[in-house]
């Protein structure tokens, strides 16, 4: 599962109780607290701020110092971004990124911000980042909690800044093969609370195929990348959508689980996500890196916030089933193969005629039991208020992305 958020702590501290005095299964998240969005007020969707930044493939790398890891000597270059004004003070920065690193390669994405009286803060390190885990281990930066910032796993936190830029530094070993990135994105936000239920809208009465996988028929597989079950609902919803575009790994790709294994390509998943500072598996770029490795030119994957759920149908719409983090306490989610979460991530397939909301939920004893219909207020309210509408945006070359009012892809 996903880190846990605190929504709301004493309901879910209850719920907690009352499950295990009853013997009720709680799925809860292996992963670091407090990723919760900021401020709660009632507000319009229109005063959701957030702003996605493109960086296509940057052209001018700059040499850097080298540096020594797991015994190895490698040599390096960074790219720095221009200064990013969103247009408003924002709280919350994460980073998503489309790389390749041969051989014995990896990357490091940082950031810094600046305020609006152009005070700056230190640069931060927000991953250290391979597609394979032969040569590194994968890792979110740490807290570095300094200057009025710090970073929450995959999420950079502030009391308020202006703009900021970011830094990817690429090292290799001397003649060997350097990293290339292909794309970058940051998404900046600034987020009221929840406000009215979104009402339904185009994509009512469309579902779309996404197969169907359970996470939890991999309990107890791999303890090294999170132990399966409960701990791998972010890699299973990345490999519902993978799958949905025909771009899950062949064999190859997962030839060291064993023959007969159900579902292999979600262990393997599993480890191509698992970040080793926090030791889970729901990092949310770790996913997006993972799947955008896998879609071919013209894809893309990545993370955002979408303000409401009409942002999701838009998306449906187009083809594309966004993967949302959530979390609930007892009754909040009525139809839920679990009873509570403080952190769970699942996938959007579609909408019924009346705008109620149709999921893959991996946290289903099988595959029979992962199609789910949820009432939309009720997944609505444990989005926004867990994750502040937190969502991958994966897609192929066929599914290109609509035209998007909230400026967040």
């Amino acid at each position: 599962m996903r880190r846990s958020f605190p929504v709301p702590v004493v309901s879910l501290v209850l719920a907690l109780v009352a499950c295990v005095a009853a013997g009720v299964a709680v799925v809860v998240d292996r992963s670091p607290a407090g990723h919760r969005p900021e401020a709660v007020a009632a507000a319009a969707v229109s005063s959701r701020q957030v702003h996605l930044q493109r960086f296509p493939a940057p052209q001018s790398w700059r040499p850097t110092s080298p540096e020594s890891r797991y015994g190895r000597s490698y040599l390096g270059s960074h790219w720095r971004s221009p200064w990013v004004a969103p247009g408003f003070d924002y709280t919350e920065l994460i980073t998503s990124w489309s790389a390749r690193t041969p051989g014995s390669s990896w990357i490091s994405v940082e950031v810094r911000g600046r305020a609006a009286s152009g005070a700056r803060t230190s640069w931060d390190t927000l991953a250290r980042w391979a597609a394979k885990d032969r040569f590194l281990a994968r890792r979110s930066g740490g807290a570095q909690s300094d200057d009025g910032t710090r970073v929450a796993t995959d999420t950079w936190r502030t009391a308020g800044l202006a703009s900021y830029r970011i830094r990817v530094t690429l090292r290799h070993e001397a003649g060997r093969k350097s990293p290339r990135v292909d794309l970058t994105t940051v998404m900046t936000s600034r987020l009221p609370a929840v406000g009215a239920v979104s009402a339904p809208g185009v994509a009512r009465g469309l579902e779309l195929a996404v197969p169907r996988y359970s996470q939890m028929i991999h309990t107890g597989h791999y303890p090294q990348w999170g132990g399966g079950g409960e701990a791998w609902c972010s890699p299973t919803s990345t490999s519902m959508v993978l799958g949905y575009y025909g771009r899950l790994p062949g064999p190859g790709g997962y030839g060291w689980v064993p023959a007969g294994h159900p579902d292999p390509w979600v262990d393997a998943a599993a480890r191509s996500t698992y970040d080793h500072a926090y030791e889970g598996t729901g990092n949310w770029p770790f996913n997006t890196a993972y799947a955008a490795r896998r879609l071919g030119p013209g894809g893309e994957a990545f993370v955002t916030r979408l303000r409401d759920l009409t942002d999701a149908e838009l998306l449906v719409r187009a083809g594309i089933p966004p993967v949302v983090s959530i979390a609930f306490a007892r009754g909040e989610l009525t139809g839920a193969p679990i009873s509570a979460s403080n952190g769970h991530l699942l996938v959007i397939v579609g909408f019924t005629p009346t705008g109620d909301v149709i999921v893959n939920d991996p946290a289903a004893a099988s595959a029979d039991g992962v199609r789910r219909v949820y009432a939309r207020a009720q997944l609505e309210k444990v989005w926004l208020q867990a994750s502040g509408g937190a969502a991958y945006v994966v897609h192929d070359a066929a599914h290109p992305l609509p035209a998007a009012p909230g400026g967040n892809w």
